[in-house]
C-alpha cells in the first residue's frame, strides 16, 4: 500500500471533519463561470515522506508523473517564468499575451545574489553548498520576494525549500502557504521528492526525507464529491522509481532521466474544475 495514499487520504478526512469553511468571507479565487470558489480548510498540516523506503506517488488516482518533472525542471533547472518553456498547459491561466507569467518561480530562482561563498543564483548557491559545505544549515532557498509580488502574476505557493545533510543522506523542507489539495498535493510532492533526489544524486548523498508543511491546506466545495470517492479507494502499491545515475550534473537531467516501475492507478473518469 503507497504510504502516499495514507497521508492523502488521512489529510481529506480530517479537513471534511474537522476543516473551516470560508463561506461567509469574501474569497478571491472564482470558478469558471464567476461563481466564488469557497473552501474547507485545515491549518498547519505537516507529512513526512521517507524517499529511502518508496516513491511517494499516490495510486488512488493518477499524478502526471512526467509532466510533474517537467514543471520542477521548468522552475529550477531552466529558472523560466514563460510558459512557452513548459510543455504542459497548467500556468496559461496566469501567462499574458508573450507567455509570462511575470517575476515569479524560475525569475526568483535565476537572479544572482552575493553571499560569503560568492554571487551565485539561489539553485546554483544550493549545489554549491551541498558539495563544499555540506554541514551548513543555511542551505535554503525562498522565492516569495516582497518586492517583487506586485508583478507576480501568482504569489508562489510553494515558495521555500530548506536542505539539510545528515550523514550521507540529503532531507528537505517544502514550506507550502497554500494547498488546493486536490489538483497540487501529490503534484509538488512528486516534484520535490525529484527535486531531492536530483539534487542529492549530483552531491554525492542519498535522498532521505521530504517534510511538508502546508499552513492552509483546503478542499474546493466543487472538488468534495471527487474527494469523497476518490480517499474510498483502495491503495495499490508504491511503484519503483529509476533515475539515470550516470548524471553527475543537476543541469543535464531531463523528463527521460527517470521512469516508474509498476505504476498501477484507478482511473478517474472526470474533469477536475480549477479555480483561479
Amino acid at each position: 500500500m503507497s504510504r502516499a495514499d495514507e497521508i492523502f487520504i488521512k489529510n481529506c478526512r480530517e479537513i471534511l471533519a474537522e476543516g473551516v469553511w470560508d463561506t461567509n468571507l469574501k474569497v478571491r479565487p472564482r470558478w469558471e463561470d464567476g461563481t466564488p470558489a469557497h473552501t474547507v480548510k485545515k491549518f498547519g498540516i505537516v507529512n513526512r515522506y521517507d524517499l529511502r523506503e518508496e516513491f511517494p506517488i499516490l495510486t488512488i488516482r493518477r499524478t502526471a508523473f512526467k509532466s510533474c518533472i517537467d514543471e520542477i525542471l521548468w522552475i529550477w533547472q531552466k529558472k523560466s517564468n514563460n510558459v512557452h518553456d513548459l510543455k504542459s498547459h497548467i500556468w496559461d491561466s496566469w501567462a499574458d499575451e508573450e507567455g509570462s507569467i511575470g517575476k515569479a518561480y524560475g525569475y526568483q530562482l535565476g537572479q544572482k545574489h552575493s553571499y560569503a561563498e560568492g554571487r551565485f543564483d539561489q539553485v546554483d548557491r544550493v549545489l554549491y553548498l551541498l558539495k563544499n559545505d555540506p554541514a551548513s544549515r543555511r542551505i535554503l532557498t525562498n522565492i516569495f520576494n516582497f518586492e517583487d509580488l506586485h508583478e507576480m502574476h501568482l504569489y508562489p505557493c510553494a515558495y521555500s525549500m530548506t536542505f539539510n545533510v545528515s550523514g550521507d543522506t540529503l532531507n528537505g523542507i517544502l514550506n507550502q502557504r497554500s494547498q488546493d489539495m486536490l489538483t497540487a498535493n501529490n503534484w509538488n510532492v512528486v516534484q520535490y521528492a525529484i527535486l531531492l533526489t536530483m539534487f542529492a544524486q549530483v552531491s554525492g548523498l542519498k535522498a532521505g526525507e521530504l517534510v511538508h508543511v502546508i499552513a492552509d491546506a483546503h478542499l474546493y466545495d466543487r472538488h468534495i464529491p471527487i474527494v469523497k470517492e476518490i480517499i474510498e479507494r483502495a491503495p495499490m502499491p508504491a511503484p519503483c522509481l529509476h533515475i539515470d545515475k550516470n548524471i553527475t550534473d543537476f543541469y543535464q537531467f531531463s523528463t527521460d532521466s527517470f521512469t516508474l516501475e509498476n505504476y498501477q492507478f484507478h482511473s478517474l473518469d472526470v474533469k477536475i474544475p480549477v479555480a483561479i
